[in-house]
């Protein structure tokens, strides 16, 4: 049986490149970074060039940047890292309504301990207006948190503009970047932003390492106490094997997303350009063009995910059903609700996330097995069988 792989979204494989590049550091090479001997010396030469690596990828000073176990604790650590730093100027924290749970649950928790929290809403396509967060902004607003572009649905912010607001109210900017940085050129001192979050699994690196970067000058409260790693803003030893797999990964998708985004675009526009035409009431959700390059996300009608991701699985074919992240909750993805969608719609994303391994071969496989699937699906459902009743009675 084909094994196809559009589950990129949710993570990606790592590369053979950088998986011999973290041998050495699973192997002989095991000195904490912070020992003052010939083991530890080595192990903080290879974290340091790997910060470069990092900050290289997005523009950035190897300082600004703190390593952290995954891109949900860089976003926890910004959101309440950056509003408890500032609570003695207010209490006031403004995000979208199509934020990750990483962002939405952070600003909740800091909501139990005293902030008031303010949704930005999203029109059909995803897109936030900037004037609506200007809106939002009051005197005692001390953080605005805005995703670059969304892991669901694929459809890219206009941060830059959000930036010149926020900087005009003199309020901090934070933006949830995993889905972009690596993907597609990112530049920190383009955007505007005073902290933004990456993933490592997102680019073809391990899982298990993130980063914050965090623009200089710019004060956080460490949540995570103890030694004085991450210049004393994220205490542990380093995860030196993922951290240079983070780095590694940062250097060749400096130099390749050009031609990633090329490749993996060519076979993201032919699902979006045929599927609909192999399957009849299907929903392309998300902006039409300014979305990230792996991202092609849909709802079919009168269906449920869940149950068309498992027989597409039983095919050899693993997508997703909105956010890996929430995939297994058996819930309507809040972000298809927040763009206008009807929960029983919802209840049918898909999400195809193609990558760079992606091939024309992969997506004939799909568009042969896919509609016999949703076809069987159908005839099962009580929404599909009511619909071509009433359809009938119209004639």
């Amino acid at each position: 049986m084909r094994r196809v792989y559009f589950d990129n979204a949710a993570t990606t494989p790592l590369i053979p490149e950088v998986r011999e590049a973290m041998l050495p550091y699973l192997n002989e090479i095991y000195g904490n970074p912070l020992s003052l001997n010939t083991w530890g010396d080595t192990a903080r030469e290879a974290v340091d060039e790997a910060r470069e690596q990092v900050a290289n990828l997005i523009g950035a000073n190897s300082e600004e940047i703190i390593f952290t176990g995954s891109g949900s604790e860089s976003n926890n650590l910004a959101v309440k890292g950056l509003s408890l730093a500032k609570k003695d100027k207010g209490k006031h924290i403004v995000i979208s309504e199509i934020e990750h749970f990483s962002v939405m649950n952070s600003a909740k928790t800091m909501e139990k301990l005293g902030f008031e929290l303010s949704y930005v809403p999203v029109d059909k396509h995803g897109v936030i207006d900037p004037e609506d967060v200007r809106r939002a902004i009051t005197p005692d607003t001390v953080l605005v948190s805005i995703m670059q572009a969304n892991g669901e649905v694929g459809t890219i912010e206009p941060i830059k503009e959000i930036a010149t607001i926020t900087r005009e109210k003199e309020v901090l900017f934070h933006t949830d970047a995993i889905a972009t940085v690596g993907n597609i050129p990112v530049d920190v001192n383009e955007l505007g932003v005073d902290a933004l979050s990456l993933a490592g699994n997102q680019f073809y690196g391990p899982k298990g390492i993130g980063a914050l970067w965090l623009k200089r000058g710019v004060r956080i409260m460490p949540l995570i106490d103890g030694g004085i790693q991450e210049g004393g803003r994220r205490a542990g030893t380093e995860n030196v094997p993922a951290i240079v797999g983070i780095g590694k990964a940062a250097e060749l998708a400096k130099i390749e997303i050009p031609s990633r985004m090329k490749n993996i675009l060519k076979i993201r526009d032919r699902l979006i350009k045929e599927l609909p035409g192999k399957i009849d009431h299907i929903v392309v959700t998300g902006h039409p063009d300014n979305r990230t390059p792996q991202n092609a996300s849909f709802c079919v009608e009168f269906i449920e995910g869940e149950s068309m991701l498992m027989l597409l699985d039983s095919k050899g074919i693993g997508v997703t059903s909105g956010s890996a992240c929430t995939s297994r909750a058996l819930k309507a993805s809040h972000v298809l609700l927040a763009m206008g969608l009807p929960h029983e719609i919802a209840q049918g994303s898909l999400l195809i996330s193609p990558g760079i391994y992606s091939t024309d071969e992969d997506v004939d496989y799909l568009l042969e097995v896919m509609p016999p699937i949703v076809e069987r699906l159908r005839q099962m459902s009580p929404l599909y069988s009511k619909y071509t009743k009433s359809k009938k009675g119209g004639e």
